[in-house]
């Protein structure tokens, strides 16, 4: 199903997956929302995406109910939800210096968050439109400081599972990435960043880790692929085999 004409909400669209995605429903005719804490940031976003007619920018935190709520009263009937949206600044802690604050904010972005979308943007997805969201393969291959990424990651799949019976015929799918270049290796490796992510790609099956297009293209195909719900995509090199 192609996507031109419809209209797309993506949460966390200021940079990285979800600039990726944007940038890809643009071009491909779709009327794309992105929406994300940081005015600023989203307005940097929409003109490095050329402030197109069909882009809309709109400022929510969706750890919060009300702005949630808030934010589907702006708009009409949308298509697809994509949520990329994560904090994870200061979560990847030894459980002996973890800070509950960080890990509460891993759980808000990445549970709580998709569940208030569902909550409220289910009313306004069309009956054969989706709700995505963003997992990562912390679920499966879990870091030594990982425990609360990697256990947040996995309540979302079951999260995702439920809400793709309990919403349905909307389809609830999650994509699953790897090791990809983005800006959030700040938080997690610091001045290492590049050594880390290259010792990861020699490992990896395909020589590479991945890079935010490869995560846009998994996510259109599941907005687009109308007999998928329920429904974890991994994307991540092979990762889940060494």
């Amino acid at each position: 199903m192609g996507i031109s004409d419809q209209n797309i909400l993506i949460v966390g669209g200021g940079s990285g997956m979800g600039l990726a995605l944007a940038r890809s429903c643009l071009a491909g005719g779709a009327k794309v929302i992105i929406v994300g804490r940081n005015a600023e940031k989203l307005k940097s976003a929409s003109n490095e995406l050329g402030n197109p007619a069909a882009l809309r920018i709109i400022s929510a935190d969706i750890t919060q109910e009300r702005q949630v709520a808030d934010l589907f009263q702006k708009v009409d009937r949308i298509d697809h939800i994509v949520s990329t949206a994560a904090d994870i600044e200061g979560a990847y802690q030894l459980l002996h210096s973890l800070d509950l604050l960080a890990a509460e904010r891993v759980v808000a972005s990445k549970f709580y968050g998709p569940l208030l979308l569902a909550k409220y943007g289910a009313p306004v997805l069309s009956a054969s439109g989706s709700l995505t969201y963003t997992s990562g393969i912390a679920a499966y291959r879990p870091s030594a400081r990982g425990s609360v990424v990697a256990a947040v990651n996995a309540a979302l799949e079951g999260l995702v599972r439920a809400l793709a019976v309990e919403l349905a015929p909307i389809r609830v799918n999650a994509v699953s990435p790897g090791w990809v270049d983005t800006a959030i290796w700040e938080f997690v490796a610091g001045d290492s960043k590049d050594a880390t992510l290259q010792a990861m790609a020699e490992r990896l099956p395909v020589g590479r880790v991945g890079q935010p297009e490869d995560i846009a293209d998994a996510f259109s195909f599941l907005m687009g692929n109308t007999f998928t719900t329920g429904t974890v995509l991994h994307v991540e090199g092979g990762h889940r085999l060494i």
